[in-house]
């Protein structure tokens, strides 16, 4: 200040984009999504010349239907011996809820980080959720949380394939098993994960995945539920047709349920994706480890840790954690805008909050003998933080990209972190 007037200072070396400044990043742009061409076109040209639009009718018409074949090449492709097409990702969930036994007054155990469905569904048929808390380095429900976490009400744990990285399937179906609980694996991130070279979705009683418009395989919308077991297959099949059984009458019904069938115009277009998907699958097994090693390298960045048992990723999210000490203080948020101008596209943070958190939760009321349920009470810090903190992504059709440009986006991350005093 001189003489009582504000006097402000042009400062000629802005580097950041955020600022005014040239950014790392400018021809680049994200991959369209979903990827498309005349085979997609054809595909659903012939389901609907055929006019057979449903997948419907007897058994064996279901199975010679695009559904019906779709159904089978999922099936094989992550190692389970049934697969079940539905018409969301969220009945998927509801449907393996209900056909493990999941009612009213139950409870199921969820982790605290994810979409809302995981611990919504549970809701539609009476239960209650449970969150627990989540491991730091992986974002993935934390074994050591499940069990003080189980009560007398407990039926089940949903477990989430968070981003696509697989939780511990070498711990949780043994506390399941340990308990008689069922294991429901929510896997509608993590299409083409493998464990130990076994596909997610069938370390459990049932697999789930969503077909959603921004998934890794996708129809728009749809879901799939996978498992191992056939009368598991049959009860989801029931529920997902009205309450029919698989080999009696149309017109026989012995359960109350709903149509969460997929058309065939769907199961067409699925069709069409998959060989797409399956190399996308192996340009994204290559690209993120090229993406992990340069983000790793940038202090106050930490990439998921590699394990080797994990044998094959699939993706939702890339993710990675953030140190906003380790660029002086750089709130998250800030970091992330600064990101978006450097035009490192499809920068993210997850879903923003712990799912306890929300007003569906926060204000539900809930029975004072539930005492897991009371959730205005309920303390995950560990997925409070990452949530609101820490967690960045990255949208899975960055990993399409080339190394060239995979290294840029890390350049960018490492000119926000060089230059972090000019938004502070």
């Amino acid at each position: 200040m001189a003489d009582g007037v504000n006097v402000r200072r042009e400062d000629t070396m802005t580097k950041l984009a955020i600022n005014g400044g040239s950014p790392v990043i400018t021809d680049l742009r994200m991959p369209r999504w979903p990827e498309f061409d005349e085979s997609d076109e054809r595909a659903l040209l012939e389901v609907f010349r055929s006019g057979q639009w449903w997948r419907g009718g007897t058994v064996e018409a279901q199975e010679k239907s695009a559904v019906g074949f779709f159904e089978r090449r999922f099936a094989a492709y992550h190692n389970a011996d049934y697969a079940l097409a539905v018409n969301s990702g969220t009945t998927a969930v509801e449907i393996a809820l209900r056909a493990v036994g999941v009612g009213h007054g139950d409870e199921v155990i969820v982790p605290d980080l994810s979409f809302v469905v995981t611990a919504s569904a549970c809701l539609t048929m009476g239960a209650y959720p449970v969150f627990v808390d989540v491991d730091p380095r992986t974002g993935q429900i934390d074994p050591d949380a499940i069990e003080p976490a189980i009560g007398p009400r407990t039926k089940a744990i949903c477990l989430v394939h968070f981003g696509g990285y697989p939780a511990d399937m070498d711990r949780i179906p043994e506390i399941a098993k340990k308990h008689n609980l069922a294991l429901i694996e929510d896997s509608a991130h993590a299409h083409g994960s493998q464990w130990r070279g076994r596909g997610v979705g069938t370390f459990g009683d049932f697999g789930t995945f969503s077909f959603q418009q921004f998934k890794s395989l996708t129809a728009g919308e749809g879901g799939i539920l996978t498992t191992n077991t056939l009368d598991r297959w049959r009860a989801a099949y029931s529920y997902h047709n009205l309450g029919r059984l698989e080999h009696k009458g149309q017109y026989e019904f012995y359960l109350v349920s709903s149509n969460l069938r997929l058309t065939d115009l769907q199961g067409a277009l699925l069709n069409s994706q998959f060989p797409r998907f399956e190399k996308q699958v192996e340009r994204r097994n290559v690209a993120y480890k090229r993406l992990d090693a340069k983000l790793g390298a940038i202090p106050g960045i930490e990439p998921q840790p590699e394990d080797e048992r994990i044998t094959r990723r699939g993706f939702y999210y890339y993710i990675y954690r953030y140190d906003s000490e380790a660029f002086k203080g750089l709130p998250r948020e800030r970091f992330l805008e600064a990101l978006k101008a450097e035009g490192v596209p499809g920068a993210g943070r997850g879903y923003g909050s712990a799912l306890h958190t929300y007003p569906l939760f926060q204000e539900m009321e809930v029975p004072s003998d539930r005492s897991n349920c009371q959730y205005k009470y309920v303390s995950c810090p560990v997925a409070e933080r990452l949530a609101a903190q820490e967690i960045c992504t990255l949208a899975h059709q960055v990993l399409l990209l080339d190394d060239a440009q995979l290294d840029r986006i890390a350049e960018a991350v490492a000119k926000i972190r060089e230059n972090a005093d000019e938004l502070l």
